[in-house]
């Protein structure tokens, strides 16, 4: 189907302002800069159409960092000689939309892909000014690429794994792309043709692109709204003693 110019404007045309959002990509490949990644070749289709909406777009490779392994905040304070990883969550926290990019390894993400989680699962104690989660308020997504199967199995762990610390998942919030099973090309890899394995797969870009839109909405729509409403989920007023209407057994 041809669209006339009045219908091509309608689907350019963004219906809100996202210039106050800020995007971070992981891109949690398991190749050192500057070695090329397939999975940042999807990540750059989705934050492309980010920047081109004016949010603000951060993609960081956690493997180009020296983060050590724990479940604490910073390591250093737990034996470790280095840790990258209270850089990196100041850029978590200043992100409005966090998306962790992944390649397939055996069925799974990456060994740097729950890394991650679980250093995002150490700070997830703490609090924000109105008492909730640290999380809270902010949006998440995944993006996963590899030759074998596994993208529904990997955004399966991750997304819950994001909402269970905060972050808000909305509608259809993954996307990925594989190839055929076995050693083969993977994402943006270059066929005899000239053309890149999976960039003309309409599956995949309308995925990623609608999983994109969703996230910037999300992100705008709780942001118009001031967040999260902080009633009946504040770990700081459960510990005062406010029960937010939870039914008490003595009193049944």
């Amino acid at each position: 189907m041809t669209l006339n110019k009045t219908q091509q404007a309608l689907c350019d045309d963004s219906p809100f302002d996202y210039s106050t959002l800020r995007a971070l990509f992981l891109n949690c490949t398991l190749k050192p800069s500057p070695a090329s990644s397939h999975t940042r070749r999807l990540i750059d289709v989705s934050a492309e159409i980010m920047r081109e909406n004016d949010v603000a777009v951060d993609i960081v490779r956690p493997v180009d960092l020296d983060l050590a392994p724990g479940v604490y905040k910073d390591m250093k304070e737990h034996g470790a000689a280095v840790d990258d990883w209270p850089a990196l969550y100041a850029k978590v926290q200043a992100a409005d939309i966090l998306v962790l990019g992944s390649p397939i390894w055996l069925g799974e993400k990456s060994s740097v892909c729950q890394q991650v989680i679980e250093r995002l699962y150490a700070t997830s104690s703490e609090l924000n000014s109105r008492g909730q989660y640290a999380y809270y308020d902010r949006v998440g997504g995944c993006l996963i690429t590899g030759n074998e199967d596994g993208i529904k199995h990997c955004s399966m762990g991750i997304l819950y794994a994001l909402q269970h610390l905060g972050y808000v998942i909305p509608p259809q919030a993954d996307a990925g792309w594989i190839g055929e099973a076995g050693p083969g090309l993977s994402y943006g890899d270059a066929r005899d043709d000239g053309t890149r394995a999976g960039e003309d797969n309409d599956f995949t870009q309308r995925n990623t692109t609608f999983m994109t839109w969703n996230l910037m909405h999300m992100a705008h729509m709780i942001k118009e709204a001031g967040g999260i409403p902080a009633h009946g989920n504040q770990r700081s007023e459960w510990e005062a003693g406010c029960r937010f209407d939870h039914p008490n057994p003595e009193h049944r």
